[in-house]
């Protein structure tokens, strides 16, 4: 496993570069300068000093008394990358591919974003590298995540709505690499989660493994020992592979995904790529994905702008395939229930997209035994879903609960 992706960058049958000739060429530009950078000890240690001084790690792992009680089994621990500055942990790839960046000599940078936590982290690390920064959001997006777009202006990001198909994650990925294909050579493509073509996936990964690095020195110290389960959301997978990477090997350690359910697992309901779709190439990468009856990306929906994709990251592909992890899948509803039985218990408002993994571990916690440990990815925070949580009880679409 620590072996992969191969040469060609697959993860056993996932991966790889479905791409034309000349962006193969970019892309190989790419996995060079990763390959030469990523060991090199001076970016190392530039990336660790932006790490602890402006991301502001270690982030804290921190044990959900309350919450563990009001379930009545295992102890829920929460991975706090909420607290990293910017609210997610998108930052920690952001400051890692821009630091690559410049030493490749690009000077514009190019991105895309769903709930806009990977634009924000982007907008802000271009502003602090003195880069250009152009950032691709679907217009549905837009109007759900207001204040994300915001931040990304107030940062200098020129943020450009994408209009095409549903308006959401999926076109914006298309609308921005066909701006990024205008310019390669001068700009640098910015992809926030474990997908597209490689060496994205593997890059990714390597920039977002401190979350587990960091979650397995802290359970340790805290319990002398090692969780038994692991849990984070899954939409592209970034923060999930983030949080599992250093925890593949450790066979005794259950690995859990949570995929969004959305309004029911109907086709357009859902955005549970590796639950229920098949294996499919969507930009640049073959990987399980949903998929229309003509073999192109399905429509696809979540209550969260951060998980609506309708394909995932190869390396879940892979893992689901080997059996070292299992996806399971929690519903807008059970993700809203746990987007307020944490604020309630904890004081902590989850991102939409954490609380699918939360809902997943409340099902789970009651189920064990009070010496198990659940740790969790808490991978953003709420402050950006607040008012559309707002906006859906004021107009019944949803209800708090009880």
């Amino acid at each position: 496993m620590t072996q992969l992706p191969d040469a060609k960058g697959f993860f056993g049958d996932h991966g790889g570069q479905f791409l034309p000739p000349e962006i193969i060429a970019v892309m190989d530009d790419l996995n060079a300068a990763f390959d030469k950078y990523k060991d090199d000890p001076e970016f190392i240690e530039e990336y660790k000093y932006y790490q602890r001084h402006y991301t502001g790690r270690p982030s804290p792992l921190y044990l959900c008394e309350n919450l563990t009680k009001a379930m009545g089994g295992a102890k829920i621990y929460l991975k706090r990358e909420d607290l990293n500055h910017l609210g997610a942990h998108k930052v920690n790839n952001t400051v890692g591919q821009i630091l690559l960046a410049k030493r490749m000599g690009k000077k514009k940078i190019i991105a895309e974003t769903g709930a806009g936590q990977h634009g924000v982290a982007t907008a802000a690390t271009a502003a602090l590298m003195g880069m250009e920064c152009t950032i691709v959001m679907g217009a549905e997006d837009i109007e759900r995540q207001k204040l994300n777009v915001f931040r990304m202006r107030m940062m200098g990001a020129d943020v450009v709505p994408a209009m095409s198909g549903q308006r959401t994650l999926k076109e914006a990925v298309d609308e921005a690499l066909g701006l990024w294909i205008q310019d390669a050579q001068n700009t640098f493509y910015l992809l926030g989660s474990a997908v597209g073509p490689h060496p994205y996936p593997a890059m990714v990964k390597h920039f977002q493994a401190v979350i587990g690095r960091e979650a397995k020195e802290q359970i340790m110290e805290l319990e002398n020992r090692l969780p038994d389960y692991l849990v984070a959301c899954v939409g592209g997978g970034s923060n999930a592979i983030g949080l599992f990477a250093d925890f593949l090997g450790d066979e005794q350690v259950k690995i859990h995904g949570v995929e969004p359910a959305g309004r029911g697992l109907t086709p357009g309901d859902h955005a549970a790529s590796l639950t229920l779709g098949t294996p499919g190439v969507l930009h640049g990468f073959t990987s399980y994905m949903l998929q229309d009856e003509k073999g192109e990306a399905a429509p696809v929906y979540s209550i969260s702008a951060g998980l609506d994709y309708p394909s995932v990251g190869p390396e879940h592909s892979y893992l689901k395939d080997i059996g070292r992890a299992e996806y399971y899948t929690a519903s807008d509803a059970e993700a809203v229930e746990a987007f307020f039985a944490l604020s309630r218990t904890e004081g902590i408002i989850p991102a939409l997209e954490s609380a699918h993994a939360l809902a997943h571990a409340m099902k789970l916690a009651p189920t064990l035994d009070k010496d198990k440990i659940i740790l969790i990815n808490l991978s953003g925070r709420g402050d950006k879903d607040v008012a559309q949580i707002e906006e859906m009880l004021s107009a019944g679409q949803i209800q708090a609960p009880v």
